[in-house]
């Protein structure tokens, strides 16, 4: 199957740089160029589902209904 449209705006396309394996979850660190990177936590399953491995092209997607600010107190 391929994808032929998404509607999530958010997206960088990378390449997976790192896997830490956990037995329920694990973090897939992405490298998105002159981006940085993003580390995603997902499931374990999902990682191997989807095949990932260092060196797997991806595309990195994310949706946000909030996003919070904390400011640091006066010295």
């Amino acid at each position: 199957m391929t994808i032929k449209a998404i509607n999530a705006r958010n997206q960088f396309q990378g390449t997976v740089r790192h896997i830490k394996r956990g037995d329920v979850v694990s973090e897939v660190e992405v490298d998105i160029g002159h981006h940085g990177t993003i580390t995603s936590i997902v499931s374990t399953t999902s990682v191997d589902e989807l095949g990932l491995k260092p060196g797997s092209p991806v595309i990195a997607l994310f949706k946000s209904t909030e996003v919070a600010l904390a400011s640091f107190a006066p010295a």
